[in-house]
């Protein structure tokens, strides 16, 4: 599970539906830039919401309240 966020906070541009396709390439070795121009991410503003995520849901999970 990922908490990314669906648009961007800046923009507003839809920016939640290309995360896994962001993800899986760079994880595959490309160039985490020439992967946001294919997926047509122009503004800086959406690069940096893609490019800063730092994925938490693991460690917060922890901290959830088992009943």
């Amino acid at each position: 599970m990922v908490i990314i966020p669906v648009r961007c906070f800046t923009c507003g541009a839809v920016i939640g539906d290309k995360w896994e396709k962001f993800i899986s390439r760079v994880k595959n070795g490309e160039d985490p830039s020439k992967v946001l121009d294919d997926l047509n991410v122009k503004r800086y503003c959406c690069r940096r919401m893609l490019l800063s995520h730092v994925d938490l849901i693991n460690e917060l999970i922890m901290y959830s309240r088992r009943v």
